[in-house]
């Protein structure tokens, strides 16, 4: 079976970030500064991606902002043909910034929220000011003439707050805002406990979701990510692996998804001695999960292997020990009920942050942020 071209390229320029949200999904190590992707090997990246049928990129982190040749970089990326989306937390982005990026051709904005009060998106990202900041930071985005989302993870501590987090959104002037539930993966998965919803509340999230849709469908596009650990099906994780998309670390590691590091035993090449057309054809790891051959009972002969793709692997391996496994969250895989044991487990306690020093110690490299 031919191998289908990618769509979608995730650059993460930077680990590096202000704030130390429980449910990070970057990797519970970082990758170095020192060790980062510089502006020519970007450059070349951007050029192989477009080469390749990729159309658009996702300027990621950590927080981009940190990076002083991020308006150089959206320029190449811009020049390579792609659209650019900046995924940014807000913070350290000023009106002098918007503005040069928007001049360097980027084309769209997404800022996080981790709540739509002060008080409580504050103790999540564990920084004081984050929220007025934030705000600020939209504002000069759509000053820009950039489009804005506005991105919203939602867990057991705000998801009775979904309508006012859509409020906030049109408050600010947002054409977009998106509703991710939690993903357990990183830093996240030490958190699970104190994340993870009631099935109330989910029951009582979605039916909001749906009535907002269609009060607020003239105003605002709502797109929401419903929670993988109370749902029947495994969703059709990244599209399928390595069918869809890649993702670039800091160091300049291809991945076929976001927390596909989490997998043992994998092999990852990496953007400075390989090509991305040599990475995206030939390498070990996008090539383990492609197709179905790899696929375990009950997917193996399942109507839906072409649907779902077996689900996620990376949940797979993190909740059973084995990527092959079929997903958990599929009804039909024996390991299913561990599911309902976690929700049982979870309750109300204090998160677990990363380290307060390793958060001073990034603070004095970003960007136009005050520590």
């Amino acid at each position: 079976m031919a191998t289908p071209s990618p769509l979608g390229l995730l650059a993460e320029l930077t680990h590096r970030c202000p704030l130390a949200c429980p449910y990070c999904s970057n990797p519970l190590t970082l990758d170095a500064v020192e060790y980062e992707l510089d502006t020519t090997a970007w450059s070349r990246v951007f050029d192989e991606a477009a080469a390749l049928g990729i159309l658009h990129v996702h300027l990621s982190g950590g927080e981009p902002l940190a990076r002083r040749d991020l308006a150089t970089l959206s320029r190449a990326a811009r020049s390579a043909g792609l659209y650019t989306n900046l995924i940014t937390s807000g913070l350290g982005l000023t009106a002098a910034k918007a503005e040069a990026l928007a001049a360097a051709g980027l084309d769209h904005v997404q800022i996080s929220f981790q709540d739509s009060a002060p008080e409580q998106n504050d103790a999540v990202a564990g920084r004081s000011g984050a929220y007025s900041r934030k705000r600020a930071a939209a504002e000069c985005v759509v000053r820009a003439g950039l489009p804005l989302t506005i991105n919203i993870v939602v867990h057991r501590g705000n998801i009775g707050r979904i309508g006012e987090m859509v409020t906030l959104a049109m408050e600010l002037g947002a054409g977009r805002v998106e509703i991710a539930h939690v993903q357990y993966y990183g830093w996240a998965s030490k958190n699970r406990a104190a994340l993870l919803p009631t099935r109330p509340q989910v029951e009582d999230a979605l039916a909001e979701v749906a009535a907002l849709r269609d009060r607020y469908r003239e105003r605002i596009a709502i797109d929401s990510v419903p929670p993988d650990y109370f749902a029947r099906y495994p969703k059709a994780c990244m599209g399928g692996w390595g069918r869809r998309s890649i993702n670039i670390t800091p160091l300049g590691k291809a991945l076929p998804c976001h927390a596909a590091e989490s997998i043992d035993g994998m092999e990852f090449w990496s953007v400075r001695e390989h090509s991305l057309r040599d990475i995206w054809l030939h390498s070990p790891a996008f090539n383990a999960f492609r197709g179905s051959d790899w696929m375990q009972e009950p997917c193996a002969t399942c109507a839906r292997r072409d649907i779902d793709f077996g689900g996620c692997r990376c949940q797979a391996f993190l909740l059973t020990g084995n990527a092959r496994a079929p997903d958990p969250v599929c009804h039909l895989s024996r390991d299913h009920g561990m599911l309902a044991k976690l929700v049982d487990a979870a309750s109300p306690q204090p998160f677990v942050f990363r380290s307060r020093r390793a958060i001073d110690r990034q603070a004095p490299l970003m960007m136009g942020i005050q520590t």
